[in-house]
């Protein structure tokens, strides 16, 4: 299987780089890992709402010309769908048998994700009602997948 990252931004704290390295690493049996960041836009702190506009609809260019052909894309979105850890584990599990062995998500900035994007989705995902920086959704996003994997091949972790 495997499985792409793209994100806007890089991750600057150095805990959750931390965090990010060990998902990784633990990852390495079930999946190949591919991690895209690619630059957030930058813009004035007073943006207004068109700028703002803007600058998501080129992250969303950027996104949608890194994202791979044929992979399965589930983009992050606060209006998506509310998936458990087995939900995700039956989502790969489904890729796995349909021979569709690629699938990406997409993390957005903190404008978050250009209805260009969305639409070029597959299936869009709520990681939580909560709101979390966008590193730290990386950290989670990767956890979530490490135990997804796990849940699969009925290995403990996940309880």
């Amino acid at each position: 299987m495997q499985v792409t990252i793209i994100a806007i931004g890089k991750v600057k704290e150095r805990f959750l780089q931390e965090g990010i390295a060990e998902y990784a690493k633990r990852l390495r049996p079930y999946a190949k890992l591919q991690v895209i960041e690619l630059a957030d836009e930058r813009r004035p702190a007073s943006a207004s709402v068109a700028n703002e506009t803007a600058a998501m609809e080129k992250e969303g260019e950027r996104i949608c010309a890194a994202l791979p052909a044929g992979s399965f894309t589930v983009a992050l979105d606060r209006a998506g769908a509310s998936w458990s850890s087995e939900t995700l584990a039956g989502a790969f599990r489904d890729r796995e048998i349909s021979g569709q062995s690629h699938v990406t998500f997409v993390i957005g900035g903190d404008l978050g994700l250009s209805p260009a994007v969305l639409s070029r989705s597959d299936v869009r995902v709520s990681l939580s009602k909560m709101t979390f920086t966008h590193p730290m959704v990386r950290l989670i996003l990767l956890e979530q997948v490490y135990r997804a994997f796990r849940i699969l091949r009925n290995e403990p972790y996940h309880k």
